[in-house]
């Protein structure tokens, strides 16, 4: 009898620790480009691990570079992989260049991606997009993802804080002293957050895109809010 019950604890602490093992994340850089390797080159960081979480968080990042690829109908995107979202890139491309011929500008997409936190909690993943279809100059766009590490759920900006409007107060400080040296006429009385915010090693980023709130000229504004200044709204820990 007792050795039957102490059979039954094994097998509780394999079914355990096999639990504990599946729940991990594990993210490896995966590499995609066209055939000629001239036009779009794509390098994110894929999930794999517990197979559900995985799952969540790369529908995640491919539906972010679908949207960044596909340039006339962003809202009317069917295609179903990577691959196919290239070569609805090209496709566009070479119509364009055969209604123009003229066009000497060669259409290229470069995107990368990179985990900037991974703990038990939470995971946030930067997205950055350099498309280029002519013009002046090309657009950059830098998209953050966030998910809970247990469920792969993407999450709200909302949802990284027990009090936003109290966190919001609180950056604006940070966002004065990332941008006194930019000469930026802004009203800080009308201080937004930005729509990309994300968790890093160096605390809480706030990333506001070209154009979000300032003109051209003055690029992409980031700062980071320290985890020990903005613990007590947070609603992740902001500890490894």
């Amino acid at each position: 009898m007792y050795f039957h019950k102490y059979l039954i604890l094994i097998s509780c602490f394999f079914i355990l620790f096999n639990c504990e093992k599946e729940e991990k994340t594990i993210f490896t850089d995966t590499y995609i480009t066209s055939k000629n390797n001239t036009i779009v080159e794509i390098n994110i960081p894929q999930a794999s691990g517990n197979t559900p979480v995985a799952n969540q968080i790369n529908t995640e990042i491919n539906n972010t570079i679908f949207s960044q690829l596909h340039l006339a109908h962003p809202n009317e995107i069917k295609t179903t992989s990577i691959e196919e979202s290239i070569a609805s890139f090209i496709k566009e491309y070479h119509t364009i260049k055969k209604d123009f011929p003229e066009t000497a500008q060669q259409w290229e997409a470069q995107i990368d991606g990179e985990v900037m936190y991974q703990s038990p909690e939470l995971i946030s993943i930067a997205i950055t997009s350099f498309i280029n279809t002519g013009g002046a100059h090309g657009n950059l766009i830098i998209s953050f993802l966030n998910f809970d590490s247990k469920t792969g759920q993407p999450l709200k900006n909302s949802d990284l804080f027990t009090n936003i409007e109290a966190f919001k107060t609180l950056s604006k400080s940070y966002f004065t002293t990332a941008t006194i040296d930019k000469s930026l006429l802004l009203d800080i009385d009308s201080y937004k957050l930005p729509q990309n915010i994300g968790y890093s090693e160096d605390g809480v980023i706030l990333l506001y895109n070209t154009y979000e709130i300032a003109p051209y000229s003055s690029g992409i504004i980031e700062f980071a809010v320290p985890f020990a200044a903005a613990e007590s709204y947070l609603a992740f820990n902001g500890s490894y």
